[in-house]
């Protein structure tokens, strides 16, 4: 060997330092159901490195750099699809035309480039990211994503996983993005490839968030089939509302050719069984005079329940003025916190299915204590045992508010 070829290997190894090693981790849980797709991949790297191994311990490196990427590692634990109706869609999958070169009349077949894209690849990548389908200031086009903890506004590569999408024999990565803004996502499943010269590309968008279903992903799985399956929920965890009362599906998308198609699981959600549709109203208070020279009145709140399921508990509260003051039993079961203004919480048993409840309330105002007329302002919201609420199909009649003078 010459010395410009001993110098060309070393600069080919310090390459495969800086860009291989780094890539290298402890395979997960979600790489034993690899290992099948792998055997064949890794045959061919055993023979490569065999032959390069007469050229020196330099060399083998070099042939790891250039065989498969390293196994991902864990993914999102999956978990069995939900028994609903399967959509009807029935795409299969189309395999990429392989390209062919002439040798002497024999024209054999190209191995198409490999697609697995390690986590550090594909974070170093610029890529070109579909469009997002949940409005949102989310960057799209050609971007790059970002590592958790991402900052807001930044598009962030939650989890990956592999498989032979097209087709073509060799393994294409699939990527669960996130666009931090805000709480609720959104989020997209992305497809990406390598083009022939080792380029990252985007083969497609698989499926996301979208309004108003589904608004939120928490995994995916890609099957030996070539089929990728996502789990969905309908709601959104944030705002006082719990991952846990979402309702969950897995779909299954298989890529036709020019784009991804579902194939498998339901297409739509149902009705959230933990939602109501309550409203509120109350009466004016009017105060009048009583012997010790306090004013008090009563208030009847109403709370109307227009959805066809009964919520385990009801909530409402009411924000009064410090000169109004809570007497009497009808506010029994109900916290009273006093600072600027007195806030007043009561639970009271479920309203049923388009059904409705009335408290009268009493209120007072105490000699020598001025009142100017105003308004007070009231909420309600079913919750469940555990205290966290349930939807509220029109929460604009949720909260009212009634005059006291």
């Amino acid at each position: 060997m010459s010395d410009q070829e001993i110098l060309d290997l070393a600069e080919e190894f310090a390459h495969y330092r800086r860009t291989v090693l780094e890539e290298v981790e402890v395979p997960g849980p979600a790489a034993v159901r690899r290992t099948a797709r792998g055997r064949g991949r890794r045959r061919f790297a055993t023979t490569t490195a065999t032959v390069l191994a007469l050229f020196g311990g330099a060399a083998v490196g070099y042939a790891t750099m250039n065989g498969p990427d390293r196994e991902p590692g864990p993914v999102d634990p999956t978990s069995a699809p939900s028994a609903s109706p399967s959509a009807t869609a029935t795409a299969s999958a189309t395999a990429s035309p392989s390209a062919t070169a002439s040798n002497g009349g024999a024209s054999p077949t190209v191995a198409a480039p490999n697609g697995r894209i390690g986590r550090a690849q594909l974070l170093a990548a610029t890529v070109s990211l579909p469009a997002w389908t949940t409005p949102a200031e989310c960057p799209t086009g050609r971007v790059r994503l970002g590592a958790e903890p991402a900052r807001e506004g930044v598009n962030e590569l939650v989890a990956l996983d592999y498989g032979d999408l097209d087709g073509d024999g060799a393994t294409e990565t699939v990527a669960l993005v996130r666009c931090l803004f805000g709480t609720r996502g959104p989020f997209q499943v992305v497809a990406f490839d390598r083009d022939a010269s080792g380029r990252v590309v985007t083969l497609g968008r698989v499926a996301g968030t979208a309004s108003p279903t589904p608004g939120w992903v928490t995994a995916l799985d890609v099957r030996d089939d070539g089929e990728v399956r996502v789990e969905v929920l309908d709601v959104a965890p944030g705002g006082g509302w719990p991952m846990k009362n979402s309702q969950r599906q897995w779909r299954g998308y298989r890529w036709t050719g020019d784009a991804f198609d579902q194939v498998s699981g339901p297409s739509t959600f149902g009705p959230n069984p933990r939602s109501a549709d309550l409203s509120i109203t109350a009466t004016d208070l009017v105060l009048t005079p009583a012997a010790d020279d306090s004013r008090s009145g009563t208030v009847t709140v109403r709370i109307r329940n227009d959805a066809d399921r009964t919520p385990p508990g009801v909530l409402f509260t009411i924000e009064l003025p410090k000169a109004l003051r809570p007497v009497g039993d009808g506010w029994s079961g109900c916290d009273i916190g006093t600072g600027s203004t007195v806030l007043v919480s009561c639970q009271i048993s479920a309203v049923p299915a388009h059904g409705e409840m009335r408290r009268t309330l009493e209120l007072r105002v105490a000699a020598g204590t001025s009142l100017a007329p105003g308004k007070a302002t009231l909420w309600t919201w079913s919750r469940d045992p555990d205290m966290d609420p349930w939807l509220d199909n029109n929460s604009d009649d949720n909260e009212s508010t009634f005059g006291y003078r």
